[in-house]
């Protein structure tokens, strides 16, 4: 996906020059990337970056006027207007409206990393101090893996950068993987690989000579000292903060595209769309036939805003090809997303077609109203080598140890850990973005009094005051904001009940109720249940149209060679999920992830390359256009 690599070494320039090619080769995914590289020689500073083509970032390297200072950034760095204004009236050359961070950094130093807003990594180099600083967003979403040597620092967007230079890094970390099949990511900036690391988030980095000096520009804890507000005047500062934050996202040389859902965090940005954007086109991700909740309501959103709505649809090549799309999203995540997502390139390619900037309403449940699914797996220890069970077991929850704040938690540690290998497949394809990172959002939704933490009350305020007829569109499990009424009540209870047992029958199926699932179904069917919710049917997939695909791989060599899985239970646990006796959708997922890192990742180099490290594997450029 776009990003950025680079090297921090006092080894000689071609070699550096020559791995940072390597890197950046390793992370060109897609023909519409462009790359480029710079290098600093006496910082011994060498960095590459891949873009998406025609965004901001493909204009790089940012300069400022003397081209003395040298900045190359991944995702997207916001500043409110005043900033820039401020900026412009003391003569800085702006009318290149992307050098504003080089001129802020000229104007406050090191001090302008914290008033940076968005989603970003970089690196900036002083000539004039013979300094570099490493640095990435607040909560890390935008990854910076990173390796230590002797003699330099190696650094990546993307793991495989590294692992691709590296042939000691290529080994797992039994930790790592320990969380990973526990809680589906691995835990406190670890990674899967031996040797590399996560950058944390708010990290600031900086070099001079041969001292790296490692720190944080911004503590949580500056958030968490905020007073609690009243419940009237955090709803007054709600709105006027979201209203004012919202147009930020909408400022966009490209066509922006809207990812519409039928909840409440898509309806208030539709309700509080600035009246001088252009005309977004919306769309809503859909399975191959019928139409869910989210189709039907995003559709009428849409409609009440005057702008299109599209549905974009899994189709079979999505299962003949299903392997094809696996290999791609666990390479290009690095193994942070795996089988049960390999719909989500699949369909942001789709997105991409219509605009090449996607806003969601991602990370709003969270934030704001303390919506959680991170929490351990109950995965069968039958998966596992005996050896192995003792590491796992051990795993504790240390995630939640030292945290203060239930927004902490979600902002710092379950979105970029937990949520980030959707992400970063969909970053692949689109430059995604979401007003609930925002750091005026996220450091108001600390003084949201207690009362309203679970609360979608503030929400449905927003969008009345905004649009009241938006609010009077119903939600995919609120038909209803009007609590008083006695209908509505039931109302509200029959949706939930709906969305539980679609819920359940598509993913959550317990083992021991297989024997009735036939008449569930046919009972579902009739009520019009199934697929009312959810349009990613991955467990009944693996029954039927995944099946073959399923055989394969528990049976194939390299599979059964796992230091890890047991690869006798593989075979039982594929045949008892796909006869429908079992509900294996976790097992299956977690084992066929795994062996695709090792796969792709781990032995995907050759020794040829291990050696010269010149050129990517083929395993890396899985699928990508010539």
């Amino acid at each position: 996906m776009p990003g950025i690599a680079g090297i921090i070494s006092h080894k000689s320039v071609e070699e550096c020059q020559r791995l940072v090619r390597a890197m950046v080769l390793s992370m060109e995914h897609e023909p519409f990337y462009t790359s480029g590289a710079y290098a600093a020689p006496e910082l011994g500073v060498y960095v590459g970056w891949v873009a998406h083509e025609n965004s901001f970032t493909a204009g790089q390297v940012f300069f400022n006027e003397q081209r003395d200072i040298a900045l190359v950034l991944s995702g997207e760095c916001l500043a409110d207007r005043e900033v820039r204004s401020a900026l412009k009236r003391k003569g800085h050359g702006l009318e290149d409206a992307n050098n504003w961070l080089v001129h802020l950094y000229e104007e406050q130093g090191e001090r302008c990393f914290e008033k940076l807003n968005g989603l970003f990594s970089g690196l900036l180099m002083d000539k004039r101090q013979c300094k570099a600083f490493l640095f990435n967003d607040r909560y890390g979403m935008e990854r910076i893996y990173w390796h230590e040597s002797d003699d330099a620092i190696y650094f990546a967007s993307e793991a495989k950068a590294i692992l691709h230079v590296l042939p000691e890094t290529r080994a797992f970390d039994e930790q790592g993987v320990a969380e990973f099949l526990t809680y589906g990511c691995t835990l406190e900036w670890r990674t899967l690989f031996r040797g590399i690391q996560v950058l944390p988030g708010a990290s600031l980095w900086s070099f001079a000579g041969a001292k790296c000096r490692k720190r944080s520009y911004f503590s949580p804890e500056t958030w968490e000292s905020q007073p609690r507000l009243s419940a009237t005047a955090f709803q007054s500062k709600f709105q006027e903060t979201f209203k004012k934050v919202i147009p930020r996202y909408f400022e966009s040389d490209s066509g922006i595209g809207i990812s519409l859902t039928g909840g409440l965090d898509t309806r208030m940005i539709m309700a509080s769309r600035p009246d001088t954007v252009g005309t977004p086109v919306c769309y809503t991700f859909s399975g191959e036939t019928g139409r869910t909740m989210d189709d039907r309501l995003a559709q009428r959103v849409a409609r009440a805003c005057g702008l299109e709505h599209r549905l974009l649809r899994i189709g079979g090549d999505f299962f003949s090809d299903f392997k094809a799309h696996v290999d791609r999203t666990v390479c290009i995540t690095d193994g942070c997303f795996g089988v049960t997502g390999a719909h989500e390139i699949y369909l942001n390619r789709q997105a991409r077609q219509l605009a090449p900037v996607r806003l969601t309403g991602n990370y709003g449940s969270e934030v704001l109203r303390g919506v959680s699914t991170f929490k351990p797996f109950r995965i069968s220890p039958d998966l596992f080598h005996a050896q192995f069970l003792h590491t796992r077991g051990s795993l504790e929850e240390p995630f939640v140890r030292g945290i203060k704040h239930p927004v902490t938690f979600a902002a710092f540690r379950e979105i970029p850990w937990h949520l980030f290998g959707s992400f970063a497949a969909a970053r692949s394809q689109v430059n995604v973005r979401t007003p609930y990172l925002d750091n005026e959002i996220v450091a108001l939704a600390y003084q949201m009094p207690g009362a309203l933490r679970t609360s979608s009350i503030p929400a449905w305020r927003l969008v009345k005051a905004n649009s009241p007829s938006l609010s009077r569109i119903p939600t995919d499990r609120r038909p209803s904001p009007d609590s008083s009424r006695p209908v509505a009540t039931v109302r509200r209870f029959f949706s939930e009940a709906m969305f539980k047992l679609d819920y359940l029958y598509n993913e959550g199926w317990p083992g021991w109720l297989s024997p009735v699932e036939p008449v569930f179904a046919r009972v579902a069917s009739t009520l019009k249940i199934v697929g009312l919710h959810k349009y990613l049917h991955y467990r009944s997939w693996f029954r039927h149209e995944l099946a073959e695909y399923l055989k394969s791989v528990v049976n194939d060599s390299q599979t059964r060679q796992s230091q890890y899985l047991n690869c006798d239970f593989l075979r039982q646990m594929a045949n008892e999920h796909i006869n429908g006796h079992k509900n294996y959708i976790l097992e299956i997922d977690a084992a066929l992830t795994l062996e695709a890192v090792e796969r792709l990742l781990i032995k995907g180099f050759s020794s040829e390359q291990s050696d010269r490290a010149d050129c990517a594997s083929p395993t890396l450029l899985l699928g990508a256009a010539k």
